[in-house]
Order: C-alpha cells, then sequence, then structure tokens
C-alpha cells in the first residue's frame, strides 16, 4: 500500500542469559549447614532466602538450600533476621 508505514517496534537490546546452577555444574561445591559462607551469599541482608531468579539454582538445589538454610538457623549458625550480621563479624 502507497503511504502505509509499519509501526514502530522497539528493538530488545538486553536478553537475559538463562543461569546455570553452580551446585549442577561443580560437583565439588558441598552444601551443608556448616558452610556459612555459602550459605551467607543465598540469603538476603534482611535474612530472607534469595529465590532462584536471583541466585540461578534449579529447582532441586533451591529446595536443598533452602533447608539447609534452615537447619543453620536452627543450630544458631545463621540468624533468623538480618540485624545481626554486622555485629557477629
Amino acid at each position: 500500500m502507497p503511504g502505509y508505514k509499519k509501526p514502530f517496534r522497539r528493538q530488545n537490546r538486553f536478553f537475559s542469559r538463562p543461569k546455570d546452577c553452580q551446585f549442577c555444574t561443580d560437583k565439588n561445591v558441598n552444601l551443608d549447614y556448616k558452610n556459612t559462607d555459602l550459605l551467607r551469599r543465598l540469603i538476603t541482608e534482611e535474612g530472607k532466602i534469595r529465590p532462584r531468579r536471583q541466585t540461578g539454582t534449579c529447582a532441586r538445589h533451591q529446595r536443598a538450600v533452602a533447608g539447609e538454610i534452615k537447619r543453620a538457623r536452627h543450630v544458631a549458625l545463621l540468624p533468623y533476621t538480618g540485624q545481626y550480621w554486622e555485629e557477629g563479624r
């Protein structure tokens, strides 16, 4: 058709790279409740467990991470809230 212009479509420049589960790719990573350095990276500053879309873990390992974090909290290796992060160091 003469005079017809296609509607302007935005080019999506950024795309999210699919994250690989760090526990599936590296079999040497020990997921244990006593490994508090690893578990602290999977918790927010408020003390909440980070979701899968932030950590990039698969569903199986996310369930295992949540269980180990809860076990470490119960044994008092990790705090339930984030207000004690700076006091313990």
